[in-house]
């Protein structure tokens, strides 16, 4: 978007019935606060803050970006958790120069600073604080990244998005349903983005099954396959502990595999679920490892979630999910990604699809002059790092106004699936997948 900025620091901004170029006309003065405007309208002077600015505008279905962005400043940014999965932000985000992180919160004590060492990053002008909420009360941030455990991601996320702020939330998107829709509605009230961390939707040999499929040259969908799983592959730190993770394999990396057929079909409702967990693998001390603040015993006693899990889901327009996933299991594979239409079938071997992409070259079955033919579809090898694509469409959508490059309302139907996954676990028998109205 660009904004024509005269050297007077004047701004446009006009009724909420005109666009945004449009907004350019009336006069608005940069007031000594950072988040308020005086405003010149039909000759009447009024203070107005840049988040109602922000909400006449959204109304619309337009986005106004945060000032920073209004005025060439680099985009303020806070970093809450700074775990692993952080490295690969703050890795992306110091290559920016229209970024500036510029806050981190953990609850460890030393934990953002040790983090910042690590990284190679000068946090000499970076503010650390003990909790996420504490970060926004004192910080004046355009975006924030969301890296804590899952159970935290719904509080977090609806702290972020009340205090004004965008967010990438990393995955799963939370636990529950009932979360993912309090976060969701958070979201629609603030009317700031919102955007779901699925790298591997940056791949182009995911973006390619997605063009396939819509090409039509499979036909009407009907049936799917999909999954995948490590033969020995139990994480540990706060991933196999239900007071932390919430969820196991399910969360950590089938969110992945149901994202990418999902994401294909063009996200279907799903209507019902018939599912099972287990958590043999977890339990047992022979298939856990020591870490350096627990032994495998002391692993294998506090493991609380799953390490496999199975579905049958129904979703609309007749399509069948066959679904399966796993941390550990007595098998190199459970099975490829197969999408079958009535026109042509494609085989992905996607076992592990979390790292990124396909496994291996791709396969389309179909009949050609009455005879069965089946084509391999070649690597589409980039050069790009799906994490600095991921955080690249996170900023331009927020500086750009463009919508999330992977939006809650699509990632709702993925978080409905776990949960009613684990439900009918627990009671045995298939139930009906009912998501409110947002």
């Amino acid at each position: 978007m660009s904004i024509n900025r005269k050297k007077s620091k004047r701004y446009c901004y006009q009724n909420p019935a005109r666009t945004i170029k449009e907004m350019v006309t009336c006069c608005i003065e940069e007031t000594p606060s950072n988040d308020a405007f005086q405003v010149k309208e039909n000759g009447v002077i009024k203070h107005i803050s840049f988040f109602q600015m922000h909400k006449d505008v959204q109304n619309l279905g337009t986005e106004l970006l945060c000032m920073d962005a209004l005025q060439g400043k680099p985009l303020r940014v806070g970093i809450i958790g700074t775990g692993w999965i952080a490295e690969a932000h703050i890795q992306q985000y110091v290559k920016f120069p229209d970024v500036e992180v510029v806050a981190m919160a953990d609850l460890i004590p030393g934990k953002c600073q040790a983090f910042c060492e690590r990284n190679g990053v000068d946090y000499t002008n970076i503010h650390f604080y003990p909790d996420h909420q504490s970060m926004l009360d004192n910080e004046k941030l355009g975006a924030v990244s969301i890296c804590t455990y899952n159970a935290t991601h719904a509080e977090c996320a609806i702290a972020a998005l009340k205090a004004g702020v965008n967010v990438l939330l990393e995955k799963p998107f939370t636990v529950t349903l009932d979360e993912a829709v309090e976060v969701m509605k958070a979201e629609k009230e603030s009317g700031k983005l919102l955007t779901i961390g699925f790298q591997p939707r940056m791949d182009p040999n995911m973006q390619e099954i997605k063009k396939i499929v819509e090409s039509g040259e499979l036909g009407e969908i009907y049936y799917i396959q999909t999954g995948g799983g490590r033969r020995r592959g139990i994480p540990n730190s706060t991933f196999i502990e239900k007071s932390t993770a919430g969820i196991g394999a399910l969360g950590d990396i089938g969110c992945y595999s149901l994202d990418m057929v999902l994401n294909a079909i063009g996200y279907p409702k799903p209507l019902t679920v018939t599912g099972y967990t287990s958590d043999f693998f977890g339990k047992n001390v022979n298939y856990m490892k020591p870490d350096q603040y627990h032994t495998a015993q002391e692993n294998a006693d506090r493991f609380s979630v799953d390490d496999f899990a199975a579905a049958f889901v129904r979703l609309e327009g007749g399509i069948i999910l066959d679904f399966r996933i796993a941390w550990a299991m007595h098998l190199d594979t459970p099975g490829d990604t197969i999408i079958m239409g009535k026109k042509a079938s494609l085989r992905i071997p996607s076992t592990d699809c979390w790292n990124g992409s396909v496994g291996g070259e791709m396969t389309i079955y179909t009949d050609m002059g009455g005879l069965q033919t089946q084509t391999k579809l070649p690597i589409i090898k980039s050069d790009k790092s799906l994490f600095e694509m991921k955080v690249r469409s996170f900023l331009d959508a927020v500086k750009e106004g463009k919508p999330a490059p992977v939006p809650s309302s699509q990632i709702l139907y993925n978080q409905a699936i776990i949960d009613g996954i684990n439900k009918s676990a627990k009671l045995g028998h298939e139930v009906e997948i009912e998501i409110p109205e947002i």
